[in-house]
């Protein structure tokens, strides 16, 4: 797939930039193909490595069925705002991936990212074992393999 180049190349992150984002986010929003040709997005929390973002879900729902009618979907992640000394307006840079996406059926992978996210968003000392023995069996973890990831540089006057 061809993707088109970025309109506003000026404000365009490079590839590091958009990596570093990706890495340091907290909450980005997926977007798939929802029912009856609607996009379907919702706000999720992720983890990001080597050109993937995995995310946990429900084992059944909208998200579920929309992927397992087509794997194709969008990620976008917007960093914090910064406001300069003696400015009104914000900076903010935003992370925009296109990819396939598929749900993770290897017991092991799938078990070591979700340790990986208890390590991620949960306190530290919390009993990560204990809430995976509790819900890793009503977990799903997606696998989102991203084709092509822009990144832009926004100030906001």
């Amino acid at each position: 797939m061809n993707f088109r180049p970025m309109r506003r190349f000026k404000q365009q992150l490079s590839m590091e930039e958009c990596e570093a984002i990706l890495e340091g986010g907290y909450r980005g929003f997926l977007s798939v193909n929802g029912d009856d040709g609607y996009p379907y997005t919702l706000p999720v929390n992720f983890l990001y490595a080597n050109r993937h973002i995995y995310i946990h879900s429900a084992l059944t729902g909208h998200k579920i069925d929309a992927i397992s009618h087509s794997p194709k979907a969008c990620f976008t992640l917007i960093n914090d705002p910064v406001k300069e000394e003696n400015e009104w307006w914000f900076h903010v840079s935003s992370v925009v991936c296109f990819g396939q996406i598929r749900q993770i059926e290897e017991e092991t992978e799938r078990m070591s990212i979700l340790r990986q996210f208890g390590a991620k968003y949960f306190p530290k000392g919390y009993d990560i074992d204990k809430e995976l023995t509790q819900n890793a069996p009503r977990t799903a973890v997606l696998d989102f393999a991203i084709d092509h990831i822009t990144g832009k540089r926004v100030k906001e006057n």
